[in-house]
């Protein structure tokens, strides 16, 4: 059965793919090389994936089933190439009854491959690094069929609840995402040596296995990321612009992306290693990349990494606060409640943060959205944006500057106190009231005062729009009436919408 099975193996002439370890040279391995990983697979269909990325694998001419135990150090390294070509043997795992016995001896394999790269091996050769990426991409790398889930995009936020969907594979799949997180972060790789074939093409494979389905192996692709990250200092740039792209896709294309929570938590660590001053590429990253991720109707997914990483921003560099808020404002939702009271909530962090000066460069628009929300009709948004006030440092912010914001606010608190039909936002309402009237008893006066005239004023055009409205139905009355369909011009009043 073993030769069976080994016999699926590439087969390659020893001489030519043995590797002299002297002379280290692997200039026979172009990226124009052939690939032979379908040989192994069952029902073999040509799969998009590792033989564009990587070239040939060499086979060690060694018995891969011996245990490394068995073999002396000089030869373990040949061992781990030989047990990697014969895990680049691909099985269906939908169908648990077939090839059983072969997929238990990958399985064995895979293990005895994690037990040694986590035994603080030798320097890994490049034929072995090499070998090592084959493998992984052989096994990883993969096209997922389209999600029904979200092909309708219309129906994309109602599902954002649904249940998660597990791969069939993820046994066998966790095993290799272990071994690669062991070997990327083991002392024996060389980042050097190792950025020749963990590149660029290699990363962009990995990011797009973050849009699975399965949350298990978004984990596992989020940790691995992240040290592919903190090794390679070379490939930093790229990363960040390349999950860049990825937001932007899901901004301006897709509105949907399994993996965006995963990739802004990599990204909120990446944030408080940033050095001081920020970069303008930083900067351009929070302005075009993060703040516009707060409008797809997905953001509850992702919101508690999106506001962390705004948050550590602005910590950074308090300066990005107004920047921040403006966003904000830019794309603050007006019909979704669930959203609007996100918003609310990363507001009132961002609103811990900032100083002063960025605060006076914004509060009039943002003061005048809050005042929106405070006279809502749906009762968490008017409470989220009431519960403001219970938080000294907003409340300070406010004091230093009530002679700019009580004005815009207080009609809006005046009408809740008065006519809101929740009874919570009604208190809520009146203890605003109260405390505006004990910062500053004089000019809240003046605002009541002010208050008063503008609802008699609103109340005496409503008089005079009601009068005018029955002088005219008097006058259609003593008409004649209008034989036949004749069309009637009817002028559309003059609105304006002010929340």
């Amino acid at each position: 059965m073993w030769k069976h099975f080994l016999s699926r193996l590439p087969k390659k002439s020893l001489k030519s793919e043995s590797i002299d370890s002297g002379r280290g040279n692997s200039g026979s391995h172009g990226p124009n090389a052939s690939s032979n990983l379908g040989h192994g697979r069952p029902n073999s269909a040509p799969r998009r994936t590792s033989s564009v990325v990587f070239p040939a694998s060499v086979i060690s001419g060694i018995e891969p089933l011996i245990s490394f135990k068995d073999v002396p150090s000089s030869e373990k390294m040949n061992l781990f190439i030989s047990k990697l070509s014969l895990c680049c043997v691909e099985f269906d795992f939908r169908d648990p009854t077939k090839n059983v016995a072969e997929k238990e001896l990958k399985r064995a394999t895979l293990f005895e491959l994690l037990d040694f790269v986590s035994s603080n091996p030798p320097k890994f050769s490049e034929p072995a690094i090499l070998a090592m990426c084959k493998t992984c991409a052989v096994n990883l790398f993969r096209v997922f069929p389209p999600n029904y889930r979200s092909s309708n995009s219309h129906h994309a936020s109602e599902n954002d609840d649904d249940e998660p969907t597990f791969d069939p594979a993820w046994p066998h799949l966790q095993i290799v995402y272990d071994l690669l997180l062991k070997f990327v972060t083991s002392s024996s790789l060389e980042a050097k040596v190792a950025k020749k074939y963990i590149n660029h093409q290699f990363i962009l494979k990995l990011l797009d296995l973050f849009d699975s389905e399965d949350p298990r192996e978004r984990d596992c692709l989020k940790a691995i990321l992240h040290r592919i990250y903190g090794k390679f200092m070379v490939h930093r740039p790229f990363i960040r612009k390349s999950i860049s792209n990825v937001f932007y896709r899901v901004v301006f294309e897709s509105e949907k992306h399994n993996g965006i929570a995963e990739l802004l938590e990599i990204f909120g660590s990446v944030v408080t290693g940033f050095a001081l001053p920020l970069k303008e590429e930083h900067k351009i990253f929070l302005s075009r990349a993060l703040i516009p991720l707060h409008k797809p109707k997905s953001l509850g997914i992702h919101f508690q990494q999106l506001s962390y990483c705004v948050t550590q921003f602005i910590e950074k560099d308090p300066k990005l606060a107004s920047t921040v808020i403006r966003g904000l404002l830019k794309y603050w939702p007006i019909t979704n409640t669930q959203k609007e009271v996100m918003f609310l909530s990363e507001l009132e962090e961002i609103l811990e943060v900032i100083n002063m000066v960025e605060f006076q460069k914004v509060m009039v628009p943002l003061f005048w959205r809050i005042g929106c929300c405070i006279n809502s009709y749906h009762f968490q948004v008017a409470e989220r944006a009431l519960f403001l006030w219970n938080n000294d440092q907003i409340v300070n912010l406010i004091a230093h500057n009530r002679h700019v914001i009580l004005p815009i606010i207080f009609p809006a608190v005046e009408t809740n106190a008065q006519n809101h039909w929740n009874h919570a936002v009604q208190n809520l309402s009146l203890n605003v009231r109260r405390m505006f009237s004990e910062m500053d008893d004089v000019l809240f006066l003046a605002c009541h005062s002010h208050y008063k005239e503008e609802q008699e004023k609103i109340n005496l055009d409503a008089e005079k729009r009601k009068e005018a409205w029955e002088q005219l139905e008097t006058a259609a009355s003593l008409r004649p009436p209008v034989a036949g369909n004749i069309a009637v011009l009817v002028t559309p009043l003059a609105t304006s919408i002010t929340c």
